[in-house]
């Protein structure tokens, strides 16, 4: 079984919870194909997502940065991004259950470009 193979069957998320499927209001598809999937993310200053996951590790392009928290789905804090160092450019793991607020002064764009044979 390849890799990819095998994180479709090791995944153990509902498709229900995929950034696309659970929170369209902030994820919009760029383009997708077999090998990957483009997303563009939106949170508004004040905006907080619905849970979702990420199934696929990333490259994230930071259009427009903002301060933001990651929370698991019971609302405790993963991540603060005003201890983070902020690029224009990381990778990002594929991510369980979480949600986020932005709670920062301007708006959050990325596009995450989801590798699927990773």
């Amino acid at each position: 079984m390849d890799s990819a193979t095998k994180q479709q069957h090791d995944w153990p998320y509902p498709e229900s919870m995929d950034a696309m499927h659970a929170d369209p209001e902030h994820h919009s598809l760029l383009f997708e194909n077999e090998h990957v999937r483009v997303i563009g993310t939106k949170i508004p200053v004040g905006g907080q997502t619905n849970v979702h996951t990420h199934r696929w590790p990333a490259v994230l392009q930071i259009v427009s940065a903002g301060d933001f928290l990651r929370f698991d789905p019971d609302g405790n804090l993963l991540f603060d991004s005003r201890t983070a160092a902020h690029h224009e450019l990381l990778w990002g793991a594929a991510l369980p259950p979480h949600f986020l607020k932005n709670i920062g002064t301007t708006d959050i764009h990325v596009v995450g470009i989801e590798i699927k044979s990773a």
